[in-house]
């Protein structure tokens, strides 16, 4: 469960450590994406990457949300693989 683990894991390179930092900022409650983090993302990725990333990470967290909003849940496909939540500090 390298995921879970991503800041010490060495299945991630430097680069896809910085994309899962962004995203788990992205799922905070108030977003909190830090000028340091924001600026290693765009020595990283064009204007155009970025803000397909973005868009593409909001919409999956919108979906998700709206799902669990209206009750909607898993039809099973996932046959029992799940996708590891953050870390929350403390």
């Amino acid at each position: 469960m390298a995921l879970a683990d991503f800041e010490s894991s060495s299945e991630f390179s430097d680069v896809e450590r910085i994309v899962l930092r962004y995203a788990v900022a992205l799922t905070q409650t108030p977003v909190e994406v830090s000028d340091d983090l924001f600026d290693q993302l765009k020595r990283q990725f064009n204007e155009r990457q970025l803000v397909e990333f973005y868009l593409s990470h909001r919409l999956g967290e919108y979906r998700a949300r709206f799902n669990h909003a209206f009750g909607i849940e898993a039809e099973g496909f996932s046959e029992g693989a799940f996708c590891a939540l953050p870390a929350r500090k403390a």
